[in-house]
């Protein structure tokens, strides 16, 4: 009834044309040939109903046969956060970077004018006096010893003397040793602060530990802070992110350490990014039976930011498998059809056997071979034109 219907109006038309005298309307003759055969249509190559028409090969894609999907979100490699605290308590002179800024490795961050500092400069200056004084004390007891044991050998003095020498110059030597070892701690102190020996006017410059950016300052000009275990600032390299996500406890024997996965980010929809899992948790959440897991993933262009949401997709093994646009396919009652050109402008209905989506794509499981041509784009066209079987 459908095909009478179509073949009337099309009659109706022309023959309106014709008694018009107007020129009949193009590819309609190729239409009416559309009925050479049941569940077929054939239009003229020339026609412009073709033009209509978009065709497509059935394709051939690697597509997983396992594949575990779970929501997830970005976060900081926590190997590359640094929670930067102050080295001495102090007052803040300046605050050199903002939150956002992106930072070098030895960047100078801030500066503070630090009591500390002073003392740790006294003491330097201390133990490098005391180190003078025990050197000369040591030459001086060099010369007592040679001198005694010169006048021992010409019986000038008892030996007594020459053991009390070599005594004194023994302790001195040691003296010597320890005042070093104080100096060198102190001269260690000031370089742990970035201090110059010597210079009691010299503030405190707080530098960055790594290159990355500030995500966090808890700091002004002008406050004092003397707690030295509290963060001012945090910085993170975000050149590398982690996507952190609960998998199933069910799913879990499908993930290993070093394995690649999908990642797929709601900020870039159809873009699919390319990570490896870096770590499995140890331990399963008990409320809700599953198993962290977080997949590195490289940030280059540093597009990828904390606290983005996504999904990764883990894939056990993949199998080659023909695939076609899902816009090819029809339901036509409890059938599942396409349209196969078998020749040019020849279209016949293909019963098929489709499987779960991939992507904008359908698996297809039978009734159809990699290659043939499917159409993509005038489907209801061509079912609206096909002769019933």
């Amino acid at each position: 009834m459908k095909w009478c219907a179509v073949s009337l109006a099309l009659s109706v038309i022309l023959a309106s044309a014709a008694c018009s005298g107007h020129a009949a309307i193009p590819g309609a003759e190729s239409v009416q040939a559309a009925t050479s055969e049941p569940g077929g249509v054939v239009i003229a190559v020339g026609s412009p109903m073709l033009r209509q028409i978009t065709r497509q090969p059935v394709g051939v894609l690697d597509l997983p046969t396992d594949e575990v999907i779970a929501p997830g979100k970005i976060e900081a490699n926590p190997n590359r956060v640094s929670k930067v605290a102050l080295p001495v308590g102090g007052r803040i002179s300046t605050v050199m970077v903002k939150a956002g800024d992106a930072v070098k490795k030895d960047q100078p961050l801030l500066t503070l004018v630090s009591p500390d500092a002073d003392v740790a400069m006294s003491a330097y200056v201390s133990a490098e006096a005391t180190t003078t004084q025990a050197q000369s004390a040591l030459v001086k007891a060099q010369t007592d010893f040679d001198r005694a044991s010169d006048l021992f050998e010409h019986n000038a003095v008892a030996k007594k003397d020459v053991q009390a020498a070599d005594s004194a110059l023994a302790q001195a030597k040691g003296s010597v040793q320890q005042t070093r070892a104080v100096r060198e701690q102190a001269a260690r102190r000031l370089a742990v602060l970035g201090l110059t020996p010597g210079d009691f006017t010299q503030e405190v410059v707080l530098r960055s530990p790594l290159s990355g950016k500030v995500l966090e300052l808890s700091v002004v000009p002008g406050e004092f802070r003397n707690d030295t275990s509290a963060s001012v600032m945090t910085i993170a390299d975000l050149s590398t992110v982690w996507v952190t996500s609960q998998v199933p406890e069910s799913y879990i024997r499908f993930v290993q350490v070093g394995e690649r996965v999908e990642i797929n980010l709601v900020a870039f929809p159809g873009e699919t990014l390319v990570g490896r899992v870096a770590r499995i948790a140890d331990t399963v959440d008990p409320q809700t039976r599953t198993v962290k897991v977080q997949a590195e993933l490289g940030n280059p262009l540093g597009r990828f930011r904390p606290e983005m949401f996504g999904s990764i997709h883990h894939i056990e093994s993949t199998v080659k498998m023909p695939v076609m646009p899902a816009a090819a396919v029809v339901r036509n009652g409890n059938r599942t059809i396409v349209f196969v050109e078998s020749a040019p402008g020849h279209f016949s209905e293909r019963v098929v056997t489709i499987g779960k989506p991939a992507g904008t794509s359908v698996r297809i499981l039978s009734g159809i071979k990699p290659g043939e041509s499917v159409v993509v784009d005038g489907v209801m066209l061509l079912q609206g034109l096909v002769k019933p079987s």
